[in-house]
């Protein structure tokens, strides 16, 4: 088990070297569940879906948490601007803990439901944990790491030797800006692990707390949820690469500070989706979600296909004509499919056909091949790319040479480790149809073209397939949608 990722820490390809033997301990950064997810949202959870299926596929258990950030997320990402959640609450006349619970459950059904991405261990909320989390400061403050300003407890970075190492941040060379001078921080990096609410306003979402009414500040909260649920070190923690000079910094110092060792011993960080080549914003109207691609047509594959055909550092571009591309190679792969259902229908054998064919041969190295590239820093384009190669082999041969082990166990694999869902999505035909495909074989053989024609409208009709007329006999298919 030799699993190779990039670690934002080092620069570098390292080894993955489990703390525990067997049991790999990861960290996702969850949504934060303040309004509908766009399409951006879900491309680094497809990807870490795509790195538990390797680690899960190359023996491993994985121990792996995904919090729900249902407070302290303020819209600047750091310590100013509103409280998303609010935001959220006074956009929809709901209290913030009727926005939270509506858009996680949105989320929920989209991750698990539609997509059909793996159920992480643990998907703590952050509301959940109040009380760990104002332990965690008292812990801090004890130790020397806080001081108190005007809107809350803040975490002093100057008290790190080694802040900011994640982001190779030049901290000598930061200044104050206008605003930030403002607040009272000793530090232009220091951060708050506790806010105090307003004095005018009464939030939907504040606790007591020894240093005053407020909630908890956005980075504690997964250093204290991640460490409760995990423990005080973990092998890797993932997000996206906005995550790296602020909040996943701040992650780290906070933790270390108390653990004195290192946090995570590797971080992985995908990078961004953009829209026709600019960045996602509802203000140019091309923040598209989930439901927007259904309602076009597109399943929802066809679009975990779009992200994996890019590696996930490199930055993904979406148009509705690379989507139409990516459905197109979904509609193909599940053409492939279906071919299962036939093989059985020749006169030879499954036992008897040679694994040693050459396209058997293909058909059976194709899985190890492409979990190799996926050990290999998640190499998603080329581990497609065997695929691909796999059934052109197959598109090549007649199906009588096809072993139908092989072809189910290549499905299996790729409906289990790159969670493209072949199997359940293209059922067996029932025998009225297949009686149906051998009667119009016979008019075709007698030359009869107008029962030919009459029986392949039937097919499409009745049974939504359509028949492919092959030197070795018919090939069914289902008509595309």
């Amino acid at each position: 088990m030799t699993v190779r990722l990039y670690n934002t820490l080092s620069r570098t390809l390292e080894t993955l070297k489990p703390l525990s033997q067997d049991e790999v301990t990861l960290y996702t950064c969850g949504l934060t569940v303040y309004s509908q997810p766009q399409i951006g949202n879900w491309v680094a959870y497809i990807y870490w879906d795509i790195l538990v299926r390797t680690l899960i596929a190359d023996g491993y258990k994985v121990n792996r948490v995904q919090n729900i950030t249902d407070v302290g997320h303020l819209t600047d990402d750091g310590d100013t601007g509103e409280d998303k959640m609010q935001k959220g609450a006074l956009r929809e006349g709901k209290t913030a803990w009727d926005v939270a619970q509506k858009y996680a459950d949105i989320a929920y059904d989209e991750a698990y439901n539609k997509l059909g991405l793996l159920v992480p261990t643990h998907m703590p909320k952050a509301t959940d944990f109040i009380e760990q989390q104002i332990d965690y400061v008292k812990q801090l403050e004890e130790a020397g790491y806080t001081y108190v300003i005007k809107d809350g407890v803040y975490f002093d970075t100057s008290k790190l030797a080694d802040y900011g190492k994640l982001a190779k941040l030049d901290i000598k060379g930061l200044r104050f800006g206008a605003r930030v001078a403002d607040t009272g921080k000793k530090h232009p990096t220091d951060f708050a692990v506790w806010k105090f609410s307003p004095e005018d306003e009464k939030r939907d979402m504040e606790w007591s707390s020894p240093w005053g009414e407020g909630f908890p500040g956005w980075h504690l909260e997964c250093s204290v949820m991640a460490m409760e649920l995990l423990g005080k070190q973990i092998d890797i923690h993932t997000g996206g690469i906005d995550h790296i000079p602020v909040h996943h910094t701040n992650e780290i110092a906070q933790t270390e500070a108390l653990t004195h060792t290192s946090f995570a011993n590797i971080w992985m960080h995908n990078n961004h989706l953009k829209v026709n080549g600019t960045k996602l914003s509802k203000s140019l109207g091309n923040s598209y979600t989930l439901t927007d691609l259904v309602e076009k047509g597109y399943d929802l594959d066809a679009f975990k296909l779009l992200v994996l055909s890019k590696h996930y550092r490199s930055e993904g571009n979406f148009t509705w004509e690379i989507l139409d591309a990516a459905s197109n190679r979904l509609i193909r792969w599940r053409n492939i499919a279906v071919l299962r259902w036939q093989t059985h229908d020749t006169l030879e054998d499954d036992d008897d056909k040679d694994s040693s064919h050459d396209v058997n041969g293909v058909i059976l190295a194709a899985p190890h091949a492409a979990l190799d590239h996926l050990r290999d820093d998640l190499g998603t384009p080329e581990a497609l790319a065997v695929i691909e190669r796999a059934f052109e082999n197959i598109e090549q041969h007649s199906i009588r040479k096809i072993q139908k082990s092989a072809l189910v166990a290549l499905l299996e694999w790729i409906e289990q480790t790159l969670g493209v869902r072949l199997l359940g999505s293209t059922p067996d035909i029932n025998d009225e149809a297949k009686q149906t495909i051998l009667e119009r074989a016979s008019a075709r053989e007698a030359k009869d073209w107008q029962r030919s024609d009459e029986l392949r409208d039937l097919l499409a009709s009745r049974y939504q397939i359509k028949v492919l007329d092959t030197n070795t006999g018919p090939v069914w298919q289902y008509i595309d949608k």
